[in-house]
């Protein structure tokens, strides 16, 4: 498989980046991105899906624009979002939106570019706090700061171009596109590496407490989180996999975020 990814680099050219500064909890993992696919080609093909998901919950009555959680969810967002230029001063002119679909599903997630969606049964049948809301949120967020949808869709090319050949992918005809489709697809479903869940959990640990959240929530939420996976694993489960090191990992480093908790908590 290295062998692959590594033909798949030399045919596309890729690069190593840092997406974010590694803030108090220390990322500072380098990515390797293949340079034809940009970072503005990804936002546009993930917020294309997303107008999609919206569209369809829209027409089917149940985005969710007015309740008291839909308050919460979007007074929430604006909080955290507030934070993420501490970790990559861009995110400030990225096309923010958050929406809440009603559904009894466990699960939340924040595309590319940033691009929100909540789904009320992950509040409402974990009762979470606004507290556990923000750690939901923080570890979403930090997936899109990291772009490691991206990150997953580079290494895809890499494997892929290796197997067809630069041509299919370089070209203009239906090969090429649906090439494209089948690495989008496997960049944005499939579950993130246990380094990047990790990543995801220490930057959104830092953001929900730069925002005034209290950090120990994400102990209190993966707690939840466990307890409902014991009957069918929530969808939230299948794309974050979980391990018993999660808790102690995050346990770990709420002492280097805690200070920051407690300074935006002044008045």
């Amino acid at each position: 498989m290295l062998g692959v990814l590594s033909a798949g680099c030399l045919l596309a050219g890729c690069q190593a980046v840092n997406t974010t500064s590694g803030g108090a909890v220390g990322v500072e993992r380098k990515q390797y991105m293949f340079s034809m696919l940009s970072s503005q080609q990804v936002d546009q093909m993930y917020a294309q899906s997303y107008q999609k998901t919206v569209g369809e919950a829209s027409g089917k009555g149940v985005l969710d624009k007015s309740s008291a959680n839909a308050r919460r969810v979007q007074a929430i967002a604006n909080r955290l979002i507030a934070q993420a230029p501490t970790f990559r001063p861009d995110a400030a002119q990225w096309q923010w939106e958050v929406n809440l679909i009603k559904s009894d599903e466990l699960n939340a997630n924040c595309g590319p570019g940033g691009k929100i969606i909540f789904y009320s049964g992950l509040i409402d049948r974990l009762k979470l706090s606004d507290d556990e809301i923000a750690a939901v949120m923080g570890h979403e967020i930090a997936h899109a700061l990291r772009e490691h949808g991206r990150e997953a869709m580079s290494k895809a090319y890499g494997i892929e171009m290796a197997k067809q050949g630069a041509g299919a992918l370089l070209g203009l005809g239906q090969d090429s596109l649906a090439l494209a489709d089948t690495v989008a697809n496997y960049g944005m479903t499939l579950p993130n590496s246990r380094a990047n869940e990790n990543e995801a959990d220490l930057i959104g640990l830092e953001l929900a407490a730069r925002a005034g959240y209290n950090p120990n929530a994400a102990i209190s939420l993966w707690n939840k989180m466990s307890q409902a996976a014991e009957g069918a694993p929530p969808e939230f489960m299948s794309t974050h996999p979980s391990s018993g090191s999660r808790i102690a990992s995050l346990e770990a480093a709420i002492p280097k975020v805690m200070p920051l908790y407690q300074q935006a908590r002044k008045p």
